[in-house]
């Protein structure tokens, strides 16, 4: 009947609209993706074409109108569209682009301008093309510009693909984003707030501790304001109500992308890349690593290789394969890997074009200091230290920096000074075939008063390597020797500040374990009343205080994690040993485990040994076990765990939960559990609503002799130029959608989330300098409501809130029975016109037509071609309801279409 899969599309066209009785929805014909590279010459035709078996339609194809537009796809009308731009598949920004037709019939084209180059990175291949692009009047095509290149056009996205040699592309890494589409965002002010009022009573008293934690702020272009505070409200039966407040942190940053770094002014912590990350009150700038595409982030070794042909390149590590691409002949590099944990060696295997296989291996194990070949990091700070423990805080400087040389080294440095301290480190890291390994020693020299000076080194190993063969993952391993003078600049600061109070600045003083008819103070009060008895370093009438400076000698740590086979599990192992110089013992803590799944059960098994607040340790044991009630989206799953702890005896708990909702908006547990101390068994449940403007959640339980009680909410409200807009936590980058008229419809981001009554809402969570999509899905749309589409991309600025506008038609929809005056039905296949001459609908099987567009009245015009080419057309008029102010429904009328100087007896033949 017909061919090729634009026919196809066409026809599947007519067949919606003669579904129209069943209000199936009939968007404006431009869904079929047009290629648009071919010359600018080419006609609507050049989609390709596609013959109709006329006799196949209702009637035998008598009464229908001449279908000859559809034969050749759907046509590209001029005009500027704002389109997401794709270059190779890789997403450059969204930007408008001007269209033109070179001829009235023929399919509108994109004009390539200097600014859609500048923005895919790309230049003319000569001076000739370039001097096209010197005449603002002409539209010029890729091909033009580019031997061999391409655009495309994809209208019901609105996307557009650039396809060019890579002979004419600067290499790029893959996830690259233009810096210039990055988005700053829009003047706004932001809110996230999190409250939390949790109640108890045991033996007849109560207590009521509620809570607000507030983070807010306001952009205004690359500058952002921030400032985060709680609030507290103590209130106990017995005793007044306490109020506290406290201001955490605020501060101004700007990112500076031409350093690929962030200015910090203000409240911060330093970066503990090199030396170990304290707080600051000050100036800032330092690399912000999220500026990297994710192939350039973290460490992965730069693999260097010849080809002989046009070659296939595949990387593998751990039998897995991680990367494949096409080389032209001579010299290759792969310098976008993308880090793949702490290692494996990398087997590089060429297939070149005649079948001839090369391969050779390239070491690859990672420790944090290791940088990318040509890769730096720096960091610069000063200020004051910002430390609540201390009462004098001193102003302190600090510089460090690391580069990557090569494959093999990794180089790093820096500086720090402060009142009477100075230390300066080097180091470098190496990727060896035996591992990953980072050396470096740290100078310091402290003057504290009343004491002298010190002086004193610390040496620090790291070491980090995967075995293939035994599926071993050493990742981390790390030991720091100090000598007996050595001080870290936080702990000068606190021994300079003991000896300014004259206190015992090196001698370290335990608490005192104090008890009570032989029993642990610990066991008789409640974590509540420890807290209240706590105080800062400095508070010398607390006995439950740790007093002086506790001057470390070693410290150990060790990651372990260990695959047996392919369904024996895995092994893991945390491990940190610490001594010091001025106190005996050792601290060892430590947790094994053991996770795998038998059918659909997964279970596990752990053992941990930790310091309790008041000293001493804490050992439990811990098996826990889970299991899927059901194959259904909404199946809950039930949980059982059992812990043995050495200070609180053992425990045995159930849990159930799950999810509902078509979103899964709603969330819902129960859990019981029963221990062999005081507090015998105990019962909760707790239930969670995502709704589209804030989070909320409540719980209850009860137990041996007491009872509990909780409410939270969490949200964001962010205020902007359209005003002001409710939402769940958005974290630091947000995005707005606006979808002018399109109330109810469901934002692909996050459960329950929806456009509210303004056409707003908050996407959270955006992962900034990458594209991030974004997405609305129509269903919950009012029926008069039309999208231009459904998705954008956006890569957002750090702390940015972007808006990301969706063009929307709000506007009524009509389903009109068209018909002449004796009753024959218009032609199948007709358009229907506005008086505008914008259309808004085709006519289908019986004269039904869904029309969308239209206003309360009007006239509106048929217009169809029969089979001799001939036009006709007739129009009629129509009336809503007064009583329809509303798009979310559709309107149905009869309607006599009038052939204007006609006598009604000869509309039928007219009409054929």
């Amino acid at each position: 009947m017909f061919r090729y899969p634009t026919a196809r599309r066409a026809a599947l066209a007519m067949a919606c609209a003669a579904a129209l009785a069943m209000a199936a929805g009939w968007p404006h014909p431009a869904w079929a993706a047009v290629d648009t590279s071919a010359s600018p010459d080419a006609s609507a035709a050049s989609g390709g074409s596609a013959d109709f078996d006329r006799s196949l339609l209702p009637g035998a194809g008598h009464d229908t109108a001449d279908l000859s537009r559809f034969e050749h796809g759907n046509p590209v009308l001029p005009g500027v569209y704002n389109l997401d731009v794709y270059l190779n598949k890789n997403w450059v920004g969204r930007m408008d682009v001007r269209f033109a037709a070179p001829s009235p019939d023929a399919n509108a084209v994109p004009c390539v301008t200097t600014g859609l180059l500048d923005r895919m990175s790309l230049v003319p291949a000569d001076a000739a093309a370039a001097a096209k692009l010197s005449k603002s009047s002409d539209c010029v095509s890729l091909g033009d510009l580019i031997p061999g290149a391409t655009l495309s056009f994809d209208m019901p996205s609105l996307r557009m693909d650039a396809s060019v040699p890579q002979a004419y592309m600067n290499q790029r890494p893959r996830d690259w984003v233009n810096p210039a589409s990055w988005d700053a965002g829009v003047p706004a002010f932001l809110l996230n707030y999190n409250f939390d009022s949790f109640r108890s009573s045991n033996d007849g008293q109560s207590q009521t501790s509620t809570y607000l934690g507030l983070r807010s702020g306001f952009n205004i272009g690359l500058w952002q304001f921030r400032q985060d505070s709680t609030g507290t409200l103590q209130s106990d039966s017995n005793q007044p109500s306490q109020r506290h407040w406290h201001n955490i942190d605020a501060y101004v940053r700007r990112a500076l992308p031409s350093l690929g770094a962030v200015l910090n002014l203000g409240d911060s912590y330093t970066d503990g890349a090199v030396f170990d990350s304290y707080g600051l009150r000050g100036v800032q700038l330092g690399t912000d690593d999220r500026m990297l595409p994710q192939s350039l982030r973290g460490y992965a070794p730069v693999v260097h290789g010849v080809a002989y042909t046009n070659a296939k390149v595949t990387v593998t590590q751990n039998g897995v394969q991680i990367y494949q691409t096409t080389v032209a002949p001579g010299p290759f590099v792969l310098n976008d890997l993308y880090p793949t944990g702490y290692g494996g060696d990398l087997v590089v295997n060429v297939t070149e074009a005649d079948g001839r296989q090369h391969s050779f291996s390239v070491p690859y194990a990672s420790v944090a200091q290791l940088m990318r070949p040509g890769v730096t990091r720096f960091d610069i700070a000063a200020g004051q230290l910002r430390d609540t423990t201390l009462q004098n805080r001193p102003n302190v400087i600090q510089a460090a920096a690391q580069h990557g040389f090569n494959n093999l080294l990794t180089g790093y440095a820096g500086v720090q000074g402060s009142d009477g301290y100075a230390s300066v480190l080097v180091g470098g890291a190496f990727n060896t075939n035996f591992g990953a390994l980072a050396l470096d020693v740290t100078h310091a020299h402290a003057s504290i008063p009343g004491y002298g000076t010190y002086d004193g080194q610390s040496f620090r190993v790291s070491y980090s390597k995967v075995i293939p063969d035994t599926n071993t993952s050493l990742s981390v391993a790390a030991d720091r020797y100090s000598t007996s003078g050595f001080l870290s600049l936080s702990d000068a600061e606190a021994a300079r500040d003991y000896a300014s109070h004259g206190m015992d600045a090196l001698q370290y003083q335990p608490t005192n374990q104090q008890t009570i008819d032989g029993l642990p103070v610990q066991s008789l009060l409640t974590p509540a009343q420890l807290a209240a008895l706590s105080g800062t370093v400095n508070n010398v009438n607390n006995l439950y205080t740790p007093h002086g400076l506790l001057q470390q000698r070693n410290r150990f740590t060790l990651t372990l994690n260990q695959q047996l086979g392919s369904s024996g599990g895995s092994l893991y192992a945390n491990a940190s040993i610490n001594d010091y110089w001025n106190r005996n013992g050792n601290d060892t803590q430590f947790q094994m485990g053991y996770n795998n799944h038998f059918g659909r059960v997964t279970y596990g098994v752990s053992v941990t040994r930790g310091r309790t607040e008041l000293g001493g340790y804490d050992n439990q044991v811990t098996f826990n076990a889970s299991l899927p009630l059901g194959d259904t989206p909404h199946a809950p799953s039930i949980s059982f765990s059992l812990n043995h702890d050495t200070n609180d005896g053992t425990q045995e708990q159930a849990t159930v939960n799950g999810t509902l909702g078509q979103w899964n908006q709603f969330s819902y547990g129960a859990t019981t559990s029963h221990s062999d101390n005081a507090t015998g068994s105990s019962y909760s449940a707790d239930a969670g609503y995502n709704s589209p403007y804030a989070t909320l959640n409540a719980s209850v339980g009860n137990g041996s002799g007491y009872s509990q009680a909780s409410i939270s909410a969490s949200g964001a409200v962010v205020a902007h130029a359209g005003g002001i807009t409710f939402g769940q936590p958005t974290g630091d980058t947000v995005a707005i959608v606006y979808a002018p008229g399109a109330a109810g419809a469901h934002v692909l981001s996050a459960p329950g989330l929806t456009l509210d009554h303004a056409g707003y809402a908050l996407v959270p969570y955006l992962t900034p300098y990458q594209l991030d999509t974004v997405q609305i899905d129509p269903q919950g749309l009012p029926l008069g409501v039309e999208l231009d589409s459904t998705s954008a991309d956006v890569a957002p600025y750090a702390g940015a809130v972007v808006m990301v506008n969706f063009k929307s038609k709000a506007s009524r929809a009509l389903i009109a029975r068209i018909q002449f005056a004796n009753g024959t039905p218009t032609p199948f296949g007709a358009q229907v016109f506005d008086a505008k001459d914008q259309p808004l609908g085709v006519v289908g099987q019986g004269g039904m037509a869904l029309l969308r567009g239209v206003g309360p009245n009007g006239r509106l015009s048929v217009q169809w071609n029969d089979e001799q080419g001939a036009a006709h057309a007739c129009s009629f008029s129509y009336t809503l309801p007064k009583s329809s102010k509303s798009a979310s429904a559709y309107q149905q009328i009869q309607a006599t279409c009038t052939i204007e100087g006609a006598a009604p007896e000869s509309q039928k033949e007219n009409g054929t």
